[in-house]
């Protein structure tokens, strides 16, 4: 049967299996996807005899019970994707602003070390220049003598 081979993470949804999302790390945000029992026995679906177009007729008005049954569970779970991959996309998104973020912060400290660093070495190249000059000023007066 290809119902029971129908299965995500071990679960059945095909075989009223329920399935809990959790959205974040705390498990507080979730959503249960309950699935739905489509096997022929379910649906009224069974192995009859026509022998009279009352017989055929009966088939397929179960036959149409048993496609509005699919049609509403498959609406069901088409629900259940909208919101998963809603959310997906929102938790995707908001990813990528905060790696967005971090990397700009992880820039600007970038940055702002950088101009630290130049600030010392003009201070360093301040020092030098100026010890030099000192320097030079004391031999000049030592040469006057």
């Amino acid at each position: 049967m290809l119902i029971n081979d129908s299965s995500y993470k071990g679960v059945n949804l095909l075989k009223e299996g329920v399935l809990k999302i959790n959205f974040n790390e705390d498990k507080s945000s979730n959503v249960l996807v309950q699935g739905v029992n489509v096997t022929s026995e379910n649906l009224g679906l069974k192995a009859t005899e026509w022998k009279t177009q009352g017989d055929v007729q009966t088939t397929l008005d179960k036959i149409q019970e048993a496609k509005e049954k699919l049609r509403a569970a498959a609406s069901e779970l088409g629900n259940y994707y909208s919101i998963i991959t809603t959310r997906e996309d929102f938790t995707n998104r908001l990813i990528n602003v905060l790696e967005e973020g971090a990397d700009k912060l992880t820039l600007a400290d970038m940055n702002e070390e950088s101009a630290n660093m130049l600030s010392l070495q003009t201070q360093q190249q301040l020092a030098i220049n100026s010890l030099s000059l000192a320097s030079q000023a004391s031999q000049a007066v030592l040469r006057l003598f």
